[in-house]
């Protein structure tokens, strides 16, 4: 048990950290007021724009690691540029937050296919090489934790950890975290203090946009390798763990590690003798209805930020 714990586990963690940074920029958006259900189309055109670029890169500078940091932050800028879309929209134009989050999603899985096809004939774009996985000195020594955490692991994934809790602390710990959440929570109010409300959620936007970008393109590095239109509904999954970990920082670091390792279990569950007695189905929709379930037992006391979805007028109270 230990040895097949030992396996899968760095797998469930490199599946996790797509899911992790993208429900974060969800929640800094919901966090401003701006419900961002457009969060798989964004994923998509980071994911087209990292593998584009590290595609073109590689071929002029082969081998080269430093391409990959390239093309992750590039996405990244492509998806806040593409949340533009969204935050003016909703914000600007006072659109339906679910229909503006819908048309992103349409938009974008579109406009990448058809570029990538263009662009390749096939409408995938395939990297050279992505991250390679590394041991942790001396803590991958370590019992236990050593290696499960630090074994196997990327370079994106202690990155994307560590905007983890610099965004965290930027919430909670800083005033301007603190007039994120107030726009939020009680707009007027907000207003009423001297803060742009929909400056804050035009911010809340865009950083959602690059991250949820960000988790397209760590996924084409770590264990997708290449483009192929579609980035396998995990936006949608990421919007389960936001509401799943209550819109708290380490509550949606908590829900999509069960997400990731109950996906991963999923996959390999055939070739594990242990679990190859479930059907298949079951340990794939398993995740998905603990969530369903976890919505019931927490309608009545969500935290969902209270403003999350109303378009803010100024003119009304």
């Amino acid at each position: 048990m230990w040895v097949t714990l030992q396996q899968i586990f760095p797998y469930a963690i490199v599946f996790t950290i797509p899911l992790l940074i993208t429900a974060l920029g969800a929640l800094f958006s919901e966090r401003s007021g701006v419900v961002n259900i457009g969060l798989e189309g964004l994923m998509v055109v980071g994911s087209f724009t990292g593998a584009f670029v590290i595609f073109k890169l590689q071929s002029i500078w082969p081998g080269n690691q430093a391409v990959i940091w390239i093309g992750l932050f590039i996405a990244m800028a492509a998806g806040a540029v593409f949340s533009l879309l969204h935050a003016f929209a909703s914000i600007s134009l006072s659109a339906n937050q679910i229909i503006s989050g819908t048309a992103i999603n349409l938009v974008a899985g579109a406009l990448t296919v058809f570029l990538s096809r263009n662009i390749t004939g096939s409408g995938n774009i395939r990297i050279t090489t992505g991250f390679t996985p590394f041991e942790v000195p001396l803590l991958s020594k370590l019992p236990v934790v050593g290696p499960l955490i630090f074994s196997n692991t990327y370079a994106s994934t202690w990155f994307i950890l560590l905007i983890v809790f610099l965004s965290t602390f930027v919430l909670y710990k800083t005033p301007f975290g603190l007039r994120l959440r107030a726009c939020g929570e009680h707009p007027h109010a907000a207003e009423a203090s001297g803060i742009n409300v929909k400056s804050m959620r035009y911010t809340g936007v865009i950083i959602s946009g690059a991250f949820s970008a960000l988790g397209g393109a760590a996924m084409i590095v770590t264990f997708a390798g290449e483009f192929t239109g579609s980035v396998a509904g995990l936006g949608f999954l990421a919007l389960a763990s936001l509401i799943f970990g209550q819109w708290r920082p380490f509550g949606i670091v908590g829900a999509t590690l069960f997400f990731g390792f109950a996906s991963t279990i999923a996959n390999v569950s055939q070739v594990i003798p242990s679990l190859a007695v479930f059907p298949p189905i079951i340990l794939k929709v398993f995740p998905y209805v603990v969530t369903l379930l976890a919505l019931i037992v927490f309608s009545k006391t969500s935290n969902a930020p209270k403003a999350a979805g109303e378009p803010f007028d100024s003119g009304k109270r």
